[in-house]
């Protein structure tokens, strides 16, 4: 009887265990094409945020450049994924979008290869990114570019940010601080 107990509450506890999934689990490419492993960055906060080139909120790239070069030390990253789902606003390979990036808003923070973040053809990142099941309230699909998701030093998505909400904006700066 007690191996029979003990059989169930092992059971019950690997039923019952929250997940293990993180954003470490994922593999991305960079803009220059390097296939990296998101666990790269375990330990700090990062900043997800998908971009465009051609969009209304482009010149965020300069707050979120700011934000980096603010926090950077403290442990804080911004990966940008540039994505064309809305409106054919990043028409550009990922050779253009480096140069557009550096030498427009002299990007330094980590850039990854383009993606698709809607859709049938939505990466593995932006699957889990936009998951209510894995993510609750801050999961759903993405709006627009430059949707922002605050991820905290153990990999989970602990905030989401709206296009419109700008880089230096004071609720996105007291989260991203209360992380650090």
């Amino acid at each position: 009887m007690k191996t029979a107990i003990a059989f169930v509450l092992v059971f019950a506890s690997f039923l019952f265990a929250p997940s293990t999934e993180s954003v470490y689990q994922f593999n991305v490419k960079t803009i220059d094409g390097e296939e990296i492993s998101l666990s790269k960055y375990e330990g700090k906060v990062m900043l997800i945020v998908n971009t465009a080139s051609k969009c209304g909120y482009t010149p965020q790239y300069e707050g979120l450049q700011a934000l980096y070069e603010k926090y950077e030390e403290k442990g804080f990253v911004i990966l940008g994924f540039p994505a064309n789902n809305f409106m054919g606003q990043e028409p550009g390979t990922d050779s253009q979008i480096q140069t557009f990036c550096k030498k427009n808003y002299g990007v330094t923070f980590p850039m990854m290869s383009k993606i698709s973040v809607k859709g049938s053809d939505k990466a593995a990142l932006y699957e889990y990114l936009t998951n209510k099941e894995a993510n609750g309230k801050v999961g759903g699909e993405v709006k627009w570019n430059f949707q922002k998701y605050l991820i905290n030093r153990e990999g989970n998505v602990v905030a989401k940010f709206n296009p419109g909400t700008e880089p230096m904006d004071e609720e996105l700066i007291s989260a991203i601080e209360a992380e650090l």
